[in-house]
């Protein structure tokens, strides 16, 4: 990594180096290094703070060294920050520390009052000012001693409760399950942190973690009060302020962040794993598509697209209300598809949906000669790519509701390539993605396209700079150049062209080169997923096999790879074996698409209304998005049916991704309907 390499390039081209640990696993260990390293560069900054007050012992060095956490490290050294104006520094600048070092001294005789007395001064009047004073020092002494503020913290963290309430009980809103709630905050889970934040954030809710205090001032009055003295009773009332004032409020900020970043890792996690599988998505290749961008008012907007995704129409119906120009629109569409050829219809899933399927379900219906099928488009993100830079610069003279409707029909055809234009969060698969640190999600899910994006592969003669830019070692202005040159250039007829773009040198070359694929150009292995630095490896397998360039592909070569002694070759080779079995695979399947081996997607020519629906009803939908309670499925109707976690399977389920994806073909049963909400319940489960 420090050396500049990719994390799909060192996944993909560096087994030997990493034992074949995959790109989740590399992630890891780039995040577990960068964390680590960020602690040390704190622990450095605190050592060098605390020797600057010339208080640095080597028993202090040595425990910021062992500190595990920037908690941790942080809890050392509040005793050494400089702090704003508090009460206990204000008492020390009254000369107040002696009087608290001798309540701290716990002595058994002799009289407190007495004592306090000879701290009187123009800044203390009294004697009650002067004890004040210096259970203000004892508290905030208590409050800034790590071992401490840690056990209360774990403490807090194991026998806590997350509790929330209305700021009025009358108001009605979507956080009504929360208004009397409670939760271990050892147990809540995910989604319900994030919904119980955002709850607060819009000020309907009021959130605290209550704990049973009295083992908390237990373990605090027996690690620093003397029963036997004149000084128990201050002591003992310094501590319960320390406590009640400075150390809860800290920790409990402490464990809502803990719970917080908990909750967005897992949420990150939600979004990360539906939207690879969203991106996963077979393309659907060979078809001239109708993209249909749903609305009522301003009509239903239409694209079709041929074969390569390239614009051939625009167009614009009225099916819907208030219109509802039903003959026009249906002469229109029959218009269409007699002149373009159209065998598929991509309807996008937002507003007017519904309607737009009945219209287009009665229209096959009517013209069974068409041989046509439809499908519903989640159409999540189309808006925002519509009315990009970059819609605008593929399209300038179609205007933003033009542009949607093409890019449904493209998502249909080649979802990646289509999806990557669109900024990941604006996808929606995910919970409670709003209400992530966007930075953070950024960089996560950019991370997620990046890999799909290099799993899959790209067509250097065909992809967008959008699409390029997600290649290893590829930036946006890199990927710009590339498409400049192709346009000047014409096609590139060789990997090895690319050291000719502006900007690209070799270590891009190095990371970027295994991934782009060139059918159908001058060196056969350009179009697979074999890098060009084993080119002259790869040559040496097929003379060793007898075979040339031309039976790449062939039945005769697959047989002959598959009985290879992968450890044996491997030595003759002088290479590594699961740098030989890559090339092997790639042998055997070259220029594979790895999505075209998932199942289709589900096409109708009909339509389902809610009506339609019983209890008992046996359907199949697509899992369109996967939460921490459960999955969302497309039944074909307008909502999408629910399936909650308990009904996922007869036996217990730990999460939702273990038994559904999104993508997924499944076979479910409705349990409840309530019309009046548009709510269906379903359910995977054999026995109900």
């Amino acid at each position: 990594m420090d050396d500049g390499n990719t994390i799909p390039f060192i996944a993909r081209y560096r087994k030997e180096m990493t034992g074949g640990l995959d790109e989740v696993q590399i992630r890891q260990i780039e995040e577990l290094l960068s964390s680590n390293r960020s602690l040390e560069e704190r622990k450095q900054n605190v050592i060098r703070l605390i020797d600057e007050q010339g208080k640095m012992t080597p028993e202090l060095q040595e425990k910021i060294w062992q500190a595990a956490g920037i908690t941790a490290v942080d809890d050392i050294y509040r005793p050494f920050r400089p702090k704003k104006k508090s009460r206990g520094a204000a008492a020390r600048e009254k000369g107040l520390e002696p009087l608290a070092e001798y309540i701290l001294s716990f002595p058994a005789q002799g009289s407190l009052e007495e004592k306090a007395f000879e701290f009187i001064s123009e800044a203390v009047p009294t004697a009650e000012e002067a004890l004040k004073g210096a259970r203000d020092i004892i508290a905030e002494s208590i409050a800034d001693e790590p071992l401490v503020r840690g056990w209360i913290r774990d403490y807090t963290r194991r026998q806590g409760v997350v509790s929330s309430a209305a700021r009025d009980a009358e108001v009605q809103s979507v956080y009504t399950m929360y208004y009397n709630y409670k939760e271990e905050v050892k147990k809540i889970p995910a989604h319900r942190i994030l919904a119980i934040n955002r709850g607060e954030r819009e000020e309907i809710l009021k959130v605290k973690i209550d704990v049973d205090e009295s083992p908390i001032i237990k373990f605090l009055e027996d690690k620093l009060v003397r029963p036997a003295s004149i000084t128990s009773q201050p002591a003992a009332e310094a501590i319960l302020d320390s406590y009640k004032r400075l150390i809860q409020p800290a920790v409990q900020r402490d464990i809502r962040a803990e719970l917080t970043e908990k909750a967005e890792k897992q949420a990150i996690n939600i979004f990360s794993q539906n939207l690879r599988k969203l991106l996963l998505q077979p393309p659907v290749k060979g078809n001239r598509v109708l993209g249909v961008d749903p609305a009522f008012r301003t009509g239903c907007k239409l694209g079709v697209v041929d074969e390569t995704g390239k614009l051939l129409e625009t167009g614009v119906i009225y099916p819907t209300p208030p219109r509802q120009q039903i003959a026009e629109a249906r002469e229109t569409l029959r218009r269409m598809v007699d002149r373009h050829d159209i065998s598929l219809i991509a309807i996008g899933n937002g507003t007017a949906s519904r309607e737009t399927e009945k219209f287009i379900a009665d229209f096959i219906r009517e013209n069974q000669n068409y041989q046509l099928a439809y499908i519903i488009v989640n159409e999540a993100g189309a808006s925002v790519y519509s009315a990009s830079t970059l819609a605008a610069r593929e399209f300038p003279e179609l205007d933003v509701s033009q542009r949607s409707a093409v890019s449904i029909a493209r998502r249909l055809q080649d979802p990646l390539a289509e999806l990557v234009k669109i900024e990941p969060r604006a996808i929606g698969v995910g919970q409670y993605q709003h209400d992530i640190n966007g930075k953070i999600l950024e960089e996560k899910l950019a991370a997620v396209v990046e890999t799909v994006v290099n799993y899959v592969g790209v067509d250097l003669n065909t992809a967008s700079a959008s699409l390029l830019s997600y290649v290893a070692g590829i930036n946006m202005p890199v990927a710009e150049n590339i498409v400049k040159y192709r346009e000047s250039n014409g096609m590139f007829r060789r990997r090895h062209d690319l050291v000719k773009v502006p900007r690209l040198g070799p270590k891009t070359f190095e990371q970027c080169a295994g991934f782009l694929r060139l059918p159908g150009g001058e060196h056969p292995l350009d179009a697979t997923a074999i890098h060009p630095e084993s080119y002259a490896l790869t040559e040496k397998i097929l003379r060793m096999l007898e075979a040339d360039w031309s039976h790449i592909g062939s039945r005769e070569l697959k047989e002959q790879l598959a009985k290879l002694p992968l450890q044996s070759t491997a030595e003759t080779l002088e290479a590594g074996v699961m740098t030989l079995k890559d090339i092997i695979d790639d042998l055997g399947k070259p220029g594979r698409d790895p999505r075209e081996e998932l199942p289709a997607p589900v096409f109708r020519e009909d339509i389902l209304n809610l009506d339609d629906l019983q209890e008992g009803m046996e359907l199949q939908g697509t899992v369109i998005n996967v939460v921490d309670f459960g999955a969302f499925v497309d039944i074909g109707l307008k909502q999408s049916g629910m399936i909650h976690i308990s009904q996922l399977a007869d036996n217990y389920v730990k999460h939702p991704m273990d038994i559904v994806n999104v993508g997924d073909r499944v076979s479910v049963r409705v349990i409840s309907i309530e019309k009046e909400r548009g709510r269906v319940a379903l359910s995977m489960r054999q026995n109900s």
